[in-house]
């Protein structure tokens, strides 16, 4: 009798999916992936391990999980892998297989339908736009049909400014108080998820609930003794914003706002909590004109002896103090008073805590957009809580991504979770690159840090993409530099030009495969999560190597922090972030076997810096040129190409 670790029966040429999956494909990598993870699960343990792309890293961890028997949390990075998880790969495998497992998917409150809070904006609506009273109305239509809640169903932007009004956040929500409780479709998910053999959540979710950060309803995740947390490069960074402390100008402008909607319904004849909601509301206005016109990113330092800031910060928390102390006289009138009280006392504890002494393991800082700004606190290191969490006994953690080494190495993912210990593999990826990608590093640009480089980039750009014939991603560093070389390229290339920002990143996307021969520009969202196969994306250029910003309020103080315990910030945590971004953003161009496709490099230190050999070591084996000749003949392109 074979091992239960032995899956060729399933992942083998003759196997299961072999016959019942169509367009499935023996990969040794990812039977060898699969049987190491169901020997994890079997056992219990932590396995870190990086799949390149193509292995099949889905099913190679899907079909342990059905085959374990074990209550079974999966977390990807974003909701739209998260959709696609749930709605296609699992129902696939589990059909295939035959298994009668139940699942569940379970998302965040704000991607639910707040039943409640439809109907109070339906019943007081005075406040919305046209465009937003015409969305108002397609909710209210779907939600007579709806029976998950998912906003996802309804095709709307996900950004669009009609879901924070009718959906709920932990602030808002009004628990077993809320007169829609028994129809509350979180309740109703959250519930199917406490039952199901396999739960599909996201790296949001995952931490919410390790930081406790949504009271009222107890653990939000049900009990599993085995995760598997899909594209982990992003958990890092996922938790360390989840583990911090956080406060906006918007949760306080919607304080101020449902102060007002909940007076009028419970309080109409108490004309002091409206206007001290619009003193609040004020105070908040004004506290951003302090925070300068621009919009940036910098360490709260920077205002520690700026006065003016301290007097709008000092008078914000006098009027959310004051107006903390109108509910306080209000409580018991209404649920909805009651809540907004709740809500108050916590944001001007956040806000307390947020403008005091910066602590030693944590940074304070601020971000300012439009007419908005928040006020962060993030810690330097979430190991700790990680490693109060992994390692129990008989639990099974496996995290896996096509980027999780710096060349063989796992210890930079490793040491920023506090897992060490783990178990570790690498599979190389399935497709032949030496015959299906040419990875081009041009001679003779100067240093990005020399002022005519984006120029040299722009005229590189122009006569790659004459050879590539459109077909091509533009992946930047900066939205500087993306602007500066969308400007140079309008008007100077024969192909439909795709610019981040012009338009919604789906959208974009979508139009890049309809059109066939475009050329999008992106910066860090497009470096990742993005599959585009065949012919439309045939090559990805890359302007800088993928530095993060040294400006960055939070690097700065990991570099200061890893200075001062003697270590090296540059080798210990800045090569590898950019090592691992780089991986990302080539990981673009080859999506498919049948595949074709030239990666340019334009940063010059890749070769001439000593550090260059890491990103090298840990970049796909690639055929390897310097002449732009090899580039045309690769593209088969004609000598009057390049127009």
């Amino acid at each position: 009798m074979r091992p239960v670790s032995d899956l060729s029966p399933i992942f083998g040429p003759d196997g299961v999916l072999a016959e019942r999956v169509p367009g499935f494909r023996y990969r040794a990598q990812q039977q060898a992936m699969a049987e190491r993870i169901a020997a994890i699960m079997d056992t219990g343990g932590v396995l870190i391990c990086e799949a390149g792309t193509g292995t099949g890293k889905t099913f190679a961890y899907l079909a342990p999980a059905l085959l374990s028997r074990r209550k079974v949390l999966i977390s990807t990075g974003t909701r739209n892998l998260q959709d696609q998880l749930f709605h296609r790969d699992l129902p696939l495998i589990r059909e295939a297989l035959g298994l009668p497992v139940s699942s569940a998917l379970l998302k965040g409150r704000a991607n639910y339908l707040c039943r409640h809070r439809l109907h109070l904006l339906l019943d007081d609506p005075g406040h919305l736009s046209p465009e937003l009273r015409h969305h108002l109305q397609q909710v209210r239509d779907w939600s007579t049909s709806t029976r998950r809640g998912d906003i996802a169903e309804l095709p709307l932007p996900e950004d669009a400014p009609i879901w924070p009004e009718v959906t709920s956040t932990s602030d808002n929500c009004l628990g077993q108080d809320c007169p829609d409780w028994q129809g509350c479709h979180l309740v109703a998910a959250r519930r199917e998820a406490q039952a199901a053999d396999v739960v599909v959540v996201n790296h949001h979710l995952l931490c919410a609930d390790l930081a406790l950060k949504d009271e009222g309803f107890g653990e939000i995740l049900p009990g599993a003794d085995c995760f598997v947390i899909d594209e982990a490069h992003q958990l890092p960074d996922t938790a360390s914003n989840f583990f911090g402390i956080s406060l906006s100008s918007r949760q306080l402008l919607d304080l101020a706002r449902d102060t007002e909607l909940e007076a009028r319904r419970e309080a109409g004849d108490v004309p002091e909590l409206p206007e001290r909601a619009g003193k609040l509301r004020r105070a908040v206005q004004d506290a951003r004109l302090g925070l300068g016109d621009a919009d940036r990113r910098g360490p709260w330092r920077e205002f520690a002896g700026d006065p003016g800031v301290q007097r709008a910060l000092e008078t914000l928390e006098r009027r959310l103090s004051s107006l903390a102390e109108a509910l306080k006289a209000m409580s018991g009138r209404g649920k909805g008073l009651d809540a907004c009280l709740a809500r108050a006392g916590d944001q001007r504890e956040r806000l307390h805590t947020l403008v005091a002494s910066e602590p030693e393991d944590a940074v304070r800082w601020f971000e300012t957009l439009g007419r908005g700004f928040r006020l962060h606190q993030t810690p330097l290191e979430v190991a700790e809580v990680f490693r109060e969490q992994i390692g129990q006994e008989r639990t099974a953690w496996i995290f896996t991504s096509a980027t999780l080494a710096v060349g063989h190495d796992f210890g930079h993912f490793a040491r920023q979770l506090g897992i060490e210990e783990a178990q570790t593999e690498r599979w190389e990826s399935p497709f032949d690159y030496p015959n299906q990608a040419l990875w081009f590093v041009p001679r003779g640009l100067p240093p990005p840090s020399d002022p005519d480089y984006n120029r040299q980039v722009l005229e590189l750009a122009q006569e790659v993409i004459g050879y590539s014939r459109g077909r091509a991603f533009l992946l930047f560093t900066s939205h500087r530099a993306l602007r500066e070389l969308a400007a140079g390229l309008e008007g100077r290339i024969d192909y439909p030009l795709l610019i981040q920002g012009s338009a919604p990143r789906a959208e974009l996307l979508e139009r890049f495969r309809e059109l066939g021969n475009a050329v999008l520009l992106g910066t860090s969202s497009f470096w990742e999560g993005v599959d585009v196969r065949g012919e439309a994306l045939s090559c990805v250029l890359i302007d800088r190597l993928p530095f993060a910003s040294p400006g960055d309020p939070v690097l700065a103080a990991r570099i200061d922090a890893l200075r001062q315990r003697g270590g090296n910030p540059f080798r210990d945590y800045q090569l590898p972030q950019a090592v691992i971004a780089l991986k990302q953003g080539a990981g673009r161009l080859i999506r498919g076997s049948e595949d074709r496709g030239v990666l340019v490099v334009c940063d010059p230190r890749l070769l001439s810096r000593s550090y260059g050999y890491t990103f090298l070591d840990s970049l796909p084996a690639m055929a390897r040129t310097r002449q732009i000749e090899d580039v045309r003949a690769f593209f088969g392109a004609g000598t009057d190409a390049g127009g």
